[in-house]
């Protein structure tokens, strides 16, 4: 069974509290500066979101949602990253979510990015809110962001992704044996995030 965050095509479902939460933030009056050590706000409705996870709430197999990332900073692991600073991490049916927000740099709090990955494959595989497309993009997409600049065949081959997850403009799926990401629109090939990122898709 599908998802219930998302549509048979793995695409999050932004609603219509995305724009409400654009809105509220250009109107908001300008917050206290805060100290970048100091934890950010647990209330999701004080958050605005960026273009970039706005993008991502509509892209097919991020499995982002509003659900998830509001989940996410009123309950979630609150953790300090050297690369990209707060991070709220909650983990639904073996699956985290992982939102990094900022709120001392702008004058009100904001989602920087949000992605999914696998906590807990036991889990995953055991609950009915992922099919098993949906735990091979999760997982393929993991790798690829993790090793951008390698050549990893040998972490594509085992995958079998036969609904199409956007990354870099293109539409990849995966066949089991092959070591290449193709692209449904231009029929290109990858083996690497790094190839995604030189290559614009030319369907």
């Amino acid at each position: 069974m599908a998802s219930r965050d998302h549509g048979p095509d793995g695409r999050g479902a932004p609603g219509p509290d995305t724009q409400h939460r654009t809105a509220e933030h250009s109107t908001a009056p300008e917050a206290v500066r805060r100290r970048p050590e100091d934890p950010p706000v647990r209330n999701p409705g004080q958050y605005s979101l960026t273009d970039h996870v706005r993008e991502r709430l509509a892209q097919g197999g991020r499995y982002v949602t509003l659900d998830g990332i509001d989940a996410a900073i009123r309950e979630g692991q609150l953790r300090w990253n050297t690369t990209d600073g707060w991070r709220f991490a909650g983990v639904e049916d073996g699956v985290r979510f992982v939102v990094v927000v900022c709120d001392t740099e702008t004058a009100s709090p904001v989602v920087v990015t949000a992605w999914t990955e696998i906590d807990d494959i036991g889990a995953a595989e055991a609950s009915e809110r992922w099919d098993r497309t949906d735990i091979e993009t999760i997982r393929l997409r993991s790798t690829l962001s993790e090793r951008s600049d390698e050549h990893v065949p040998e972490h594509i081959r085992p995958r079998d992704v036969p609904r199409p997850f956007y990354v870099r403009g293109h539409h990849l799926v995966t066949d089991p044996g092959d070591g290449h990401l193709r692209c449904v629109d231009c029929h290109g090939r990858f083996r690497s995030k790094g190839e995604l990122d030189r290559a614009r898709c030319s369907r």
